[in-house]
């Protein structure tokens, strides 16, 4: 029998705090095909998922379950390479133990990313969205992509359970709602994390355009994953500036 959930979270972050060699106060969870990040950080370390009690390891393709920790300049930055998700079986409560572990290490601040669908007409296949009910740095970012020539948008995001890509009644619904990006993971991480008192930046890449409903293709999950890798690269640059900001 699993002990209660305060208790698995004191082991959990006990073997994580561990591991580390400092107190990083910054961490980043990586959605799918972003995965490059880790090669930013300097004095690299790495652990996996199934190392640290109760921690879920999803399955999904391109989330490699690993924990990264090195140094951007002076800040230490903790970075999570997968998460696991609603679709494959898990709990919210299981969906959220990770946030909570990080918190209960003495995270700070967390940024989220996600690979989404596009339901605003005005997005592009490989754009950087911002999600506008998540952010507290808008500012900053908004700045930083300008001086790095990145695009940089906003939307809202709308999380969907799948684990199926939506169907164009969907995306169509999605739209009427006031979305602007559909995808289905995130929010109940930020839940989460706002329940903790961190503060919180989320951002998505758009991997496949689907409204209005004629610039909508058939698409697979690889493609998505190879539209995101392809623009994640931008991203990493957005992230890489802020955390070298004093």
């Amino acid at each position: 029998m699993k002990p209660d959930l305060y208790t698995q979270m004191q082991e959990a972050s006990a073997v994580l705090s561990n591991f580390l060699n400092g107190k990083p106060e910054i961490a980043l969870v990586l959605g799918t095909g972003m995965d490059s990040f880790s090669t930013y950080l300097d004095d690299l370390k790495e652990i996996t998922y199934t190392d640290i009690p109760y921690f879920p390891k999803g399955e999904t393709q391109s989330h490699q379950g690993k924990i990264y920790f090195g140094k951007v300049g002076s800040k230490e930055i903790l970075v999570l390479s997968g998460r696991s998700h609603y679709y494959e079986g898990f709990s919210a409560a299981e969906v959220a133990f990770p946030v909570q572990v990080l918190a209960h290490a003495g995270i700070k601040h967390i940024f989220f990313t996600n690979a989404a669908g596009g339901v605003n007409p005005h997005y592009s296949e490989g754009d950087i969205v911002l999600i506008n009910d998540h952010m507290e740095t808008i500012q900053t970012l908004t700045i930083l992509s300008q001086k790095e020539k990145i695009s940089f948008k906003q939307g809202v995001y709308l999380a969907m359970q799948g684990p199926s890509l939506e169907t164009p009644a969907e995306y169509k619904m999605a739209f009427r709602l006031g979305a602007d990006l559909v995808g289905m993971s995130t929010v109940p991480e930020v839940i989460a994390a706002r329940h903790c008192g961190l503060k919180v930046t989320a951002l998505s890449i758009v991997s496949n355009v689907c409204y209005p409903l004629q610039r909508l293709t058939p698409t697979t999950v690889e493609e998505v994953i190879q539209t995101v890798k392809n623009s994640s690269g931008k991203l990493n640059r957005i992230l890489h500036s802020y955390f070298l900001l004093p």
